[in-house]
């Protein structure tokens, strides 16, 4: 298994410093953050475009693959994470739009996996949400089998703010909701890119979900979470974690990594485990991200073999 991280958290560094860093310091793999080039970002951690897929020809693929491979580096998905079942017709389509270009890109890049986001509509609820899921992911799965590509979906519930709140804009949240996501699409390229952290303060048996769901794991976060007692007390769980879930490194939350690694290695996980840094105690500068990032990768070490 290799440690990686998501290149999101430095939106100021470009591809090739990212990749310096990220070397020099233990790291084997970067997910790369393939947002539209000069968006800017809609959210946190988001519009970061350390590979402009619009640009992206053959010889300059092969110039980003021989960049990496000269550090020891892999790069172990491309990452865009969109709202493809937005209620705005032209919002939606836009995503999916850009998601083909970033998966023609993995298969330019020779990257197996892309990981992205299912959508929402966080209006409605979720059978009405399944039946769309139903009428837009068949061909956007398909598109990325006919490049040879697999989608790995994160479970984040996206739902970190009022403005998000009540069903977030993510529909891929829990096992229930993978099994019918499963039944409708069954394609062998469609799967999981599983982070605990948005198990846990679900109340989420993540052990569970990993022995469940472990042939459809395609890639792995790795980021904690604080539940926080005062912000629970106060909001309770109507509030769907908004006040209380706070997104941290690995090692300052409550996320069972032994536990977690556990299961991974028992259902023959051995890809990477890529670090997602959204932990606001560690931002303000690519040093302070930095520092975060060792911090995590200080504590998942003994974990990857």
């Amino acid at each position: 298994m290799r440690l990686g991280l998501l290149t999101a958290a430095f939106p100021t560094l470009d591809l090739e410093a990212v990749a310096d860093w990220a070397a020099a310091n233990g790291f084997g793999a970067l997910e790369v953050a393939c947002w539209p080039s000069g968006e800017g970002a809609a959210r946190r951690y988001a519009g970061v475009s350390h590979i402009d897929v619009d640009a992206l020809d053959d010889a300059r693929a092969q110039r980003i693959v021989d960049l990496l491979e000269q550090r020891g580096l892999v790069i172990s998905a491309l990452a865009y994470y969109p709202n493809p079942l937005d209620p705005d017709p032209a919002a939606a389509g836009a995503a999916a739009e850009h998601l083909r270009k970033v998966i023609v890109a993995a298969e330019r890049l020779g990257v197996e996996v892309v990981g992205t986001f299912v959508g929402r509509d966080k209006t409605r609820g979720v059978e009405e949400n399944l039946e769309r899921f139903g009428r837009v992911w068949p061909e956007l799965v398909g598109f990325a089998a006919d490049h040879g590509r697999r989608i790995a979906i994160e479970n984040c519930p996206m739902i970190f703010s009022q403005d998000e709140w009540p069903g977030g804009s993510n529909l891929a949240f829990a096992p229930a909701i993978w099994r019918s996501m499963f039944e409708i699409v069954p394609d062998a390229n469609f799967g999981l890119n599983f982070d605990p952290s948005h198990l846990v303060w679900q109340f989420i048996d993540c052990p569970r979900a990993i022995h469940e769901f472990g042939e459809r794991i395609f890639h792995v976060h790795a980021k904690d979470v604080e539940v926080r007692p005062d912000g629970l007390y106060e909001w309770g769980v109507m509030s769907a974690g908004v006040g209380w879930q706070v997104p941290r490194l690995c090692g300052l939350g409550q996320v069972d990594w032994g536990a977690f690694f556990g299961a991974l290695y028992a259902v023959g996980y051995d890809f990477v485990t890529s670090i997602e840094h959204e932990d606001r105690a560690f931002e303000g500068s690519a040093e302070a991200v930095q520092r975060g990032f060792l911090i995590a990768r200080d504590n998942l070490a003994p974990f990857i073999h």
